[in-house]
């Protein structure tokens, strides 16, 4: 978030400085979708640079699972066949924005896809790829998560 703050004109951007610096601990998810093909869905915001796994805030009186499952529907037209399935990979700090945000990571076993996400204000495009043709401008902590999930290592300490 803070490297896209500067292609934002100065009074957002001290705006958003200042949210940051006086803002308590938040929580967020992001989720991992792999299709029967083996392809991971990634999404593309309109406001940050980069492919992400679905996800993000956790809203007021929503746990993190349930969000999870909001955020997949949102982001992508993911509905999660039951929402105990998801399973946790890792709890994460995240080192961007002061180092207060923390993320869940959830991976979804089963899934049905409703059909192509039209874009919207927040989701620029979503779709699947390949787990050895991810788009150049996948994220480094996804291309990180994706990594530790395949291959079964254990999740990093930081986003």
């Amino acid at each position: 978030m803070i490297g896209s703050l500067f292609d934002r004109p100065l009074i957002q951007r001290l705006f958003q400085l200042g949210a940051l610096a006086t803002r308590g601990m938040t929580l967020g998810v992001r989720g991992v979708a792999l299709d029967a093909r083996g392809r991971v869905c990634l999404v593309r915001h309109t406001y940050v640079r980069g492919w992400h796994l679905p996800g993000g805030g956790v809203e007021i009186g929503e746990n993190a699972v349930d969000a999870m499952v909001r955020e997949f529907r949102e982001e992508a037209e993911v509905v999660v066949e039951a929402a105990d399935t998801l399973r946790l990979h890792g709890f994460f700090r995240s080192t961007a924005a002061a180092g207060r945000d923390h993320i869940a990571v959830y991976a979804a076993p089963a899934f049905t896809l409703l059909g192509p996400k039209a874009p919207d204000r927040e989701i620029a495009e979503s779709d699947f790829f390949a787990l050895d043709a991810l788009p150049e401008e996948t994220t480094r902590a996804t291309r990180e998560r994706l990594n530790e999930i395949v291959h079964g290592r254990p999740p990093a300490a930081t986003w």
